[in-house]
Parts: structure tokens; C-alpha cells; sequence
């Protein structure tokens, strides 16, 4: 078997690095303390994806027809694994590209692929995911929003919790239930939702760690017309399985954790605590974690290169991530001690980004249930 990049891909990624190099410099994103959540955020993040746009690397996984490169699977994640290192300067545009956008090539109608593929290949527009809800989380079968069709509408109630960048997005992937309660996961259906459609509220969430990002959505009366259902009535678990498995890896943050333990070590190095063999030890743990993590990520890639049906791997790979941001994040409140909490320092930003990573884009808990449950056979309680 050959494990090699192949020479266009280590070629493109040194000409990403080149370009990140100019245009991504330092801790860009804490420079005046602000970071994910803020305006000063998503401001730089809209004119650095417009850069990428013109050069082609926005989308480069995407099918020419719509805005994108077509090119290979291994090319859009070499673009997310250098983006990650760098504290993902795409903002929320890596849900656009990694999951929402295919979900509306494979699933989409014509005319709803005109209207909402081009502007997120130009990096014209946020979209948000509507998924969430204060009792239906991790359990989305349980979700409540309801839909209920009206003539050529349909009129949606109901609360998104933890829903990141709705602040700031122009559209929500939206689940909401149409069928009956009963109907569990066969009675859910994918909206398309403009953010200013009448009736769409968002109320932020502060955060005790780190910036804001997390909002609460009321829906109220909401009106969608029948042309903003994605796929049929009732088949939206269908397109969330298959977009979920996206997502689980659409976040490399491994490579993220793994840079930061290339600079915890010299931290460790230049204060002579990595002649401690108890030390070494720790940081040959979570160097082997954040390996794994990419390894599994990588199979999961492979299955996208070949074109195939996505896998539960996606499953063991997001548990092995977060497994690795833990260790690294655990490692600097050990080495560093009290310096780890410094405002954005090292071992803060790595800190804080662990102790969400067991929750954002699935829990770490449900991510396990579904490796027994899917890849060990294990019978469900």
C-alpha cells in the first residue's frame, strides 16, 4: 500500500502554507481579545474566505458546476487540516463547504441548488445548524420543532439551543418534525431557512469559557414555502445521518492539538522539564493520540475518495479527536501549571478548546454509544 501524499497534493499544500503565511499571521483571531463569536471575527473571516474563493480553494472538493474545483477528497482536507493549525480562519464557513453544500448537491432540487450552492462558493454567506434543542440534543429523534404544512407552506414553532454563528448566518439547516411524535427519527424533516425570514428570533449565550459563539433560536409562526423542504417530507433523518458523518471529521482538530504540543514541548524544553521522564512519558501519550486521531480521520477520507456510502468509522475517529484535544489540553495545565490560564496563551486556547471538544458537532458519550452499537454489535439497552 502506498501512504504517501501523492505530488499534487504535498504541492498544494505548500502553496496553501505560503498563502496562509501572508495572510494568517500569529493569534490572529485574539489579537484584541475577541475571538469566534465576535464581529471582529466574522468580519476577517468574511474577506479571508473571498480570497480563498478567488484562488479556487473555498470549494475545491465540489463538482465545477457548482463553484468548486473537482478536485479529490484528499485536496479539501489537506485545505482543513492547514486551516485548523491555524485556529480555522474560515469561521463558520467549514460547515458550509464540508456538509451543508454537499448536502444540497446530493439531496438538493435544481432550483435550490442555483440559488444557495454559488454564494457559499464564493464565500458570500454563513449558514448555521438548527439541529439542537433544550430537551432533544444528543437524542435528536426527540426533537419537538414542529412543521406543519398550511397549503404551499409550511409554519414552524419551536427552540434551537447551542446553536453556533446564528448570530451571524444568513441561512439554518433546520430539522423540525412532521410527522407525529411517535414517528421518532421517520417524522423529521431538513429545512432551509433564511435567517430573516418573520418570526426567527436568535438570543445569545454567553459563555463561562473562552468567547461567544453559542445562540438560542425561537421559532414563531415561521412560513417556509414547500420549496425550502430539502429531499422529501419525512425522510430528513435519511440526509442527517449522511451529512452527520461528514461533520464528525469535517474539523481536523487533531492537527490544531498537535501543533500545540509541538510548542509545548519547546515551552517544557527551554525550562528543562522534558529531562523528566514522567514528563516525556505524557507527551509520547498525547503525540500517539493526536497520530491516531489522524489515521482514523484518514479512513474515513479514503471512503470519500473511493466514493463510498459513508461508514460508522466516522464514529471512532471524532471519539479518537476528542480523545487527543483532552490529552493535549490535560498536558499544559500539567506542564504549565497556573501559566496555562493566562489569557490567550498556549495552554489557554488549548485548555478551553478541549473542554468543549467532547460536545460540539456530538457528544463524545454518544459517539461511544454508536461505536458499540454499530462497530462492536453490541445490542442497544
Amino acid at each position: 500500500m502506498e501512504f504517501a501524499w501523492s505530488p499534487q497534493d504535498t504541492a498544494f499544500r505548500g502553496e496553501l502554507v505560503d498563502f496562509l503565511d501572508t495572510e494568517v499571521t500569529g493569534a490572529w483571531h485574539r489579537s484584541d481579545g475577541t475571538g469566534l463569536g465576535s464581529a471582529v471575527y466574522t468580519d476577517f473571516s468574511q474577506k479571508f474566505v473571498g480570497k480563498l474563493a478567488d484562488k479556487g480553494w473555498l470549494t475545491p472538493h465540489w463538482p465545477t458546476e457548482y463553484g468548486g474545483g473537482g478536485q479529490g477528497a484528499w485536496q479539501h482536507f489537506v485545505l482543513g487540516e492547514e486551516m485548523w493549525k491555524r485556529g480555522e480562519p474560515r469561521g463558520p464557513q467549514y460547515m458550509n463547504v464540508n456538509w451543508v453544500g454537499p448536502a444540497i448537491i446530493k439531496y438538493g432540487t435544481d432550483e435550490q441548488k442555483q440559488a444557495l450552492l454559488p454564494p457559499i462558493a464564493r464565500g458570500e454567506v454563513f449558514w448555521c445548524q438548527g439541529f439542537s434543542e433544550p430537551e432533544a440534543g444528543t437524542d435528536l429523534a426527540s426533537l419537538k420543532t414542529r412543521a406543519v404544512r398550511d397549503g404551499d407552506e409550511f409554519v414552524i414553532n419551536g427552540q434551537k439551543i447551542w446553536t453556533s454563528y446564528a448570530n451571524a448566518a444568513d441561512y439554518c439547516f433546520l430539522l423540525a418534525r412532521t410527522g407525529s411524535t411517535a414517528d421518532g427519527r421517520n417524522g423529521i424533516s431538513v429545512f432551509l431557512l433564511p435567517m430573516d425570514t418573520p418570526g426567527v428570533e436568535v438570543r445569545r449565550i454567553d459563555c463561562l469559557v473562552g468567547e461567544h459563539s453559542f445562540n438560542e433560536v425561537f421559532l414563531t409562526d415561521v412560513r417556509l414555502p414547500v420549496s425550502a423542504l430539502l429531499g422529501e417530507e419525512n425522510t430528513g433523518w435519511k440526509i442527517v445521518r449522511r451529512t452527520l458523518a461528514y461533520e464528525r471529521v469535517g474539523a481536523p482538530r487533531y492537527a490544531r492539538a498537535a501543533l500545540v504540543l509541538d510548542g509545548l514541548a519547546e515551552w517544557a524544553t527551554d525550562r528543562g522539564e522534558l529531562a523528566d521522564p514522567g514528563v516525556q512519558e505524557q507527551f509520547g501519550e498525547a503525540r500517539a493520540l493526536c497520530e491516531a486521531a489522524r489515521v482514523l480521520v484518514y479512513r474515513v477520507i479514503d471512503e470519500r475518495a473511493k466514493q463510498k456510502e459513508p461508514s460508522p468509522l466516522a464514529y471512532q475517529a471524532r471519539a479518537a479527536m476528542v480523545q487527543a484535544e483532552r490529552a493535549v489540553g490535560d498536558l499544559a495545565l500539567d506542564v504549565m501549571g497556573s501559566e496555562a490560564l493566562v489569557e490567550h496563551s498556549l495552554g489557554d486556547a488549548q485548555f478551553r478548546n478541549s473542554l468543549g471538544a467532547g460536545i460540539a458537532a456530538g457528544s463524545y458519550e454518544v459517539q461511544l454509544n454508536l461505536i458499540s452499537r454499530l462497530i462492536l454489535g453490541m445490542p442497544k439497552e
